[in-house]
């Protein structure tokens, strides 16, 4: 989630609608296009779409397709390194995306047991992350599609962001075991957020 460190960011630029901004400067205005989504999805706007590439792409696209309409909702173009991991490359994106939802839905049909649930949700957000299937703002959008899988699953919100830097580094670890596709680090974490979710406003 290379694209969630305003530290490491804060001195890039990026070309958008309304100019060419600082990452600092984009970062609240995300954030408030986030909240927006995050609304929407508590209200069931988006209930009614299958879990699949689609949706993501209508999520990416609503929350920043007003600041950068020019790729906003499309899959990414270009080759891209996150960290010590490589994506896989942009010809292969849209295959991996299919391919991931049709595993997603598989995952959860039909009734499923509470202690399946961290490996599941291990998997819908490891496996997204690794493909990083947009130019920008992946991290974002996952916590978007999170938010709907728990919504629909009739979960509460957990905390879905590290809360400081030992948290950071327990996150972004079970991450790189998640591109080899090793999920039981980010499913133990998962225990831990379903077993104690956070206040309301530590959803937004």
């Amino acid at each position: 989630m290379a694209d969630e460190a305003p530290s490491a960011h804060s001195t890039r630029w990026l070309e958008t609608s309304r100019g060419i901004l600082r990452y600092s400067e984009l970062a609240p205005l995300l954030a408030e296009r986030v909240l927006r989504i995050q609304e929407r999805i508590e209200a069931g706007n988006y209930a009614a779409a299958p879990l699949d590439e689609n949706l993501i792409r209508t999520l990416h696209q609503d929350f920043c397709g007003d600041l950068v309409p020019e790729w906003a909702g499309h899959w990414r173009t270009i080759a891209v390194r996150v960290g010590e991991h490589e994506p896989p490359p942009p010809h292969l994106v849209p295959l991996q995306m299919r391919e991931y939802g049709l595993d997603l839905q598989a995952r959860l049909a039909g009734p499923i047991q509470f202690e399946l649930l961290p490996d599941t949700l291990a998997f819908a957000e490891s496996r997204l992350l690794t493909i990083h299937p947009f130019a920008d703002f992946n991290g974002r959008l996952v916590r978007l599609w999170l938010w709907e899988i728990l919504r629909r699953l009739q979960l509460p919100p957990v905390q879905l962001v590290p809360r400081d830097k030992m948290e950071t580094e327990i996150y972004l670890s079970a991450l790189r075991a998640g591109d080899q596709k090793d999920f039981q680090p980010l499913a133990q974490l998962w225990m831990q957020r379903l077993s104690t979710p956070p206040p309301p406003s530590a959803s937004h």
